[in-house]
């Protein structure tokens, strides 16, 4: 499985004085590099969920039609919080895309911070967890606490990703691996912050037993603030539980109850294939440079 996380800053750009502008221009190259990378499986972290920044478009909705996934998404505040009536911010939140189908999906709100949103996604073989916590260390500790919770109650694999906008990097996330038995997939701590010159790691991918990460890269973009990490990882499944390789697929099938064949107006991997013209002699290169 290929899993991209990724602060994309309300596609606005790298820059702090652009945080309220159109996003138009940027929002359109974050669909295309997600695209080239053709993940299985997409965290989103700041994505506008339909202010003018976006012109009301929802860009969670928007990268899930391109990519031809499935998609979870909420507002980053729990209900009935001040901010769901401030302008601009009322549309911020987080959301999951994947190629899989969804089996269950939760919407937690832990009990302090400004940003409470934690969204657990159910898939076939794996749970995951994604999240934003707090800038404030004392509240941060308080989400974390919180967040163990929620995880230790998963019998299953699980990954756990997000922002966790740890300043100390791993020496503040160290006794929350101990209590959780999770992995950092970042084994080499490689910075993911700020994109011009990374010198933080506040961009984390967890993972329990039972997964086993391939590759592990932070492609060197700056459509925001933060880079993208990608992790290709196993999942080890039981031999009675193992299915037929999956056919092409994308979320336009499923447009009732009973599926229907691709309508071919998405973006999916199985589209881009027939659209494109096959092209010889191209040595291969490297799309993270």
């Amino acid at each position: 499985m290929r899993f991209v996380l990724y602060n994309m800053r309300y596609a606005t750009g790298p820059r702090i004085h652009r945080s309220a502008s159109s996003s138009k221009k940027n929002f359109e190259k974050i669909s295309d590099f997600l695209r080239e990378l053709e993940p299985d499986l997409v965290g989103l972290i700041e994505v506008d969920h339909g202010s003018y920044r976006s012109n009301g478009q929802n860009q969670a909705e928007q990268l899930a039609k391109s990519l031809g996934h499935y998609h979870s998404h909420s507002i980053k505040y729990e209900h009935g919080s001040v901010w769901r009536n401030v302008p601009i911010i009322r549309n911020q939140g987080n959301a999951f895309l994947t190629r899989y189908r969804i089996r269950d999906e939760t919407f937690h709100f832990l009990k302090t911070g400004m940003k409470r949103l934690v969204i657990e996604l159910e898939l076939q073989h794996v749970v995951v967890f994604l999240v934003h916590l707090s800038l404030g260390a004392r509240t941060r500790h308080q989400q974390l606490s919180a967040l163990y919770e929620l995880v230790k109650k998963t019998d299953r694999p699980c990954v756990v990703a997000g922002d966790f906008n740890m300043l100390w990097g791993e020496t503040e996330i160290d006794m929350f691996l101990a209590a959780t038995g999770l992995v950092n997939a970042n084994v080499d701590s490689l910075p993911t912050y700020p994109s011009k010159n990374p010198s933080r790691h506040l961009d984390f991918v967890l993972h329990s037993k039972g997964i086993k990460v391939r590759n592990f890269q932070v492609p060197q973009v700056q459509f925001s603030d933060h880079l993208p990490v990608l992790v290709d990882f196993d999942v080890e499944v039981a031999e009675d539980d193992r299915k037929v390789p999956r056919p092409p697929h994308c979320s336009c099938r499923d447009k009732g109850d009973i599926p229907s064949p691709c309508d071919q107006t998405c973006g999916s991997a199985e589209n881009r294939v027939k659209k494109s013209p096959k092209k010889e002699g191209l040595k291969p290169t490297n799309r993270f440079s």
